[in-house]
């Protein structure tokens, strides 16, 4: 085989490898589309959720066969009352701002409905000075109450998340089996409910603070594989132009 023969036969494998690549990156970057249409649809559903008008909370009967993706952010309103005295504080670097731009504790107290099962709510934010139930008397409400705020999954941890710990009231995740555990808690939900910004006496704890974060790179992404796959075609372009154009 020639030196010239094998020079072409060379260029045929790269083609192949390069139109393979190709094939790839433009597919990688279709797939992303259409995560960009399933992310809008799932973010214009949520959007609904969150700011529709509150329906009642689903039964306990219900609440094995739920599923993240059915209620997360959906807006609900439940009844019954609350036990202060299993309260659970979950860390956060910082609250709400004004005025609460600090670290602090979401306030997760267990609600027991009618039939003695439980709900978690996060009744909202109080800073870490006021940590002290007693210090913040006021508004630990007794009796029937009616409470009203979005439902949320479980939240996950990671690597770099700090172990709870119980036996101080600290905790790092908002997990409502953790925390039903500790206080043993009968019949809890796996989802908890984050409190509206109602009027609290005292003012704290602090509701309303639920951020709906949805990220959604996924155009962002689909122009990069793109790109990638362009550029990829001007290289392959400029070597087979300068192997046809070699003496």
């Amino acid at each position: 085989m020639t030196m010239e023969a094998r020079g072409w036969r060379g260029l045929a494998i790269a083609s192949a490898f390069a139109l393979a690549g190709f094939a790839l990156l433009v597919s990688l970057g279709v797939w992303q589309l259409q995560r960009l249409a399933w992310k809008e649809d799932l973010i214009a559903k949520i959007d609904a959720r969150a700011h529709g008008a509150p329906v009642p909370l689903p039964s306990p009967a219900q609440w094995p066969s739920l599923k993240p993706d059915d209620y997360e952010y959906r807006h609900v309103t439940v009844s019954g009352q609350f036990e202060h005295d299993k309260e659970a504080l979950v860390f956060r670097a910082s609250g709400p701002g004004d005025g609460l731009s600090k670290p602090g504790y979401l306030v997760m107290t267990p609600l027991r409905l009618d039939d003695g099962s439980h709900v978690l709510i996060g009744r909202g934010f109080v800073p870490e000075d006021s940590r002290d139930p007693a210090t913040r008397a006021a508004g630990q409400i007794t009796g029937a109450v009616t409470v009203t705020g979005l439902m949320r999954a479980p939240e996950p941890r990671n690597a770099f998340t700090p172990a709870d710990d119980p036996a101080k009231n600290e905790w790092f995740t908002r997990d409502p089996a953790a925390i039903a555990a500790h206080f043993s808690l009968e019949r809890t939900a796996a989802f908890s409910v984050d409190a509206d910004a109602t009027p609290v006496p005292g003012g704290l704890p602090r509701g309303g603070v639920t951020v709906v974060t949805i990220p959604n790179d996924h155009l962002s992404y689909a122009f990069t594989w793109f790109g990638l796959a362009a550029t990829l075609v001007a290289i392959f372009g400029l070597v087979v132009f300068r192997r046809v154009r070699a003496p």
